[in-house]
């Protein structure tokens, strides 16, 4: 098969072929040019050490040297070139001690993660799969190169990146590997919880979110999603539901856009249900104010997970705030946008949506009906530019102190009534009729 290479990246194998050295691009880019998908980055390895490659270049970086990458730049452009190597002994689950370069392409393939992985390719030598790449991908395999144990034991990131692979591209995991994952999954204790959580986020926004089963089943979201199991446990005897909480909220992600706000907080909206379980005289259970406790344990995780305090805000109030349900007429939904905040309001069309197709077809026509005219509501008020905050509110603070309004408590309760006003009626919203409000507001 033949790979369409950058001219770029051609023009550095080249340099290192026409002086003695091997060259090949490697890893993900082979992969995905397999696929039919256009690489983020290409990786370039070498016969070439270090010094060897910064000789030949005019413009390099010395990135991660010590490992033997060095990024050579054109333009404004730059591309890895690493020296092949062999790792020495991996002390934290995560890195090696040290590295040993070498001039044996195969060696160095042979110390990565999968199989798919472990591919090389140039123009003159074609594609080098010594360890089946290919022919796992046909058949749809996450394999690991070699021992399976062997590679997690090296690194017990690689256990959560075959889940996430897993939901990139749809494959299923090879039963080795899957079985070494399962008696090994408790090392992912030994990794910083930003690795773990970038990897759980692509596999959340990935085609497949529905593989975040295979992390439960294999034991690794106990280790840093505890919470999530608690999930999958717990059973909800109720005629509207026909899955436990897990395996709803799993059949949910796939009916939400691949947006990170929006997948994150469809992954922890029923996230309080475990803890608020209740069960009635007649054996029917409930998740009574689940969503406020959610709000708060949503929090909670986001930040052990070392995420933003934006998307923590953003997706701890969309869980609080997902079962919302105005009256479908114009006033009690601006209303709501400005409860809720105009900044998240337009994601929970799509979480009620997710919510409701993952329950039983009995009850979704009504209520997909009904979301249907709230968004239909919500994009006239938006076109139609209705005040729906304070920014918007033709008045400001600085005309109230003009009219005597003294700054503070008073100012903040006026403006509030104000915006209530306008929120009902936003023709309003014009400075003079709300300067003859005010005067009424405080007579």
């Amino acid at each position: 098969m033949k790979i369409e290479i950058p001219h770029k990246v051609k023009k550095i194998i080249h340099i290192l072929f026409e002086s003695g050295y091997e060259a090949y691009i490697v890893g993900g880019c082979v992969r995905d040019s397999i696929l039919g998908k256009k690489p983020k980055d290409w990786d370039i390895a070498t016969s070439a050490k270090p010094d060897q490659v910064k000789a030949l270049f005019k413009r390099t970086v010395d990135t991660g040297i010590k490992h033997g990458t060095i990024t050579v730049l054109f333009g404004k452009e730059g591309f890895e070139v690493t020296t092949f190597r062999i790792d020495g002994e991996y002390e934290d689950n995560r890195r090696p001690k040290d590295v040993i370069f070498t001039s044996s392409l195969e060696e160095d393939l042979k110390r990565r993660d999968f199989t798919m992985n472990a591919m090389a390719y140039n123009d003159r030598t074609g594609l080098i799969d010594l360890f089946g790449g290919q022919k796992d991908m046909k058949n749809g395999f996450i394999c690991c190169v070699g021992n399976p144990v062997q590679r997690f034991k090296e690194d017990a990131l690689r256990m959560m990146r075959a889940v996430r692979f897993s939901g990139q591209f749809g494959y299923e995991i090879q039963k080795d590997t899957k079985k070494a994952i399962g008696q090994y999954a408790g090392d992912l204790n030994k990794i910083s919880m930003e690795r773990i959580s970038t990897e759980l986020q692509k596999l959340l926004l990935s085609p497949h979110p529905e593989k975040i089963e295979d992390a439960y089943r294999m034991g690794m979201t106990n280790v840093f999603l505890p919470e999530f199991d608690a999930m999958m446990d717990t059973r909800q005897s109720h005629p509207y539901h026909l899955y436990t909480v897990g395996e709803y909220t799993i059949k949910s992600l796939c009916y939400v856009p691949n947006n990170k706000i929006e997948r994150l907080a469809m992954f922890f909206c029923h996230i309080g249900k475990p803890l608020s379980k209740t069960m009635d005289k007649d054996g029917i259970v409930h998740f009574h104010n689940y969503e406020e406790l959610g709000e708060k344990i949503t929090s909670q995780v986001m930040r052990r997970l070392r995420y933003d305090n934006e998307s923590i805000n953003k997706v701890s109030r969309l869980v609080r705030w997902h079962n919302y349900c105005p009256e479908l007429i114009k006033k009690e939904v601006r209303k709501g946008i400005y409860k809720i905040g105009e900044d998240i309001f337009p994601f929970l069309f799509s979480i009620k949506r997710g919510d409701i197709l993952a329950k039983g077809q009995s009850v979704q026509k009504e209520k997909l009906l009904y979301v249907d005219r709230l968004q239909d509501i919500y994009e006239d008020i938006i076109n139609n530019k209705d005040c729906i905050s304070r920014k918007t509110l033709a008045i400001s603070g600085k005309d109230l102190i003009e009219a005597g309004v003294p700054e503070g408590k008073e100012m903040g309760n006026i403006l509030e009534e104000l915006l209530n006003h306008v929120l009902e009626n936003p023709q309003l919203n014009e400075k003079e009729q709300l300067l003859n409000i005010l005067s009424t507001l405080r007579t």
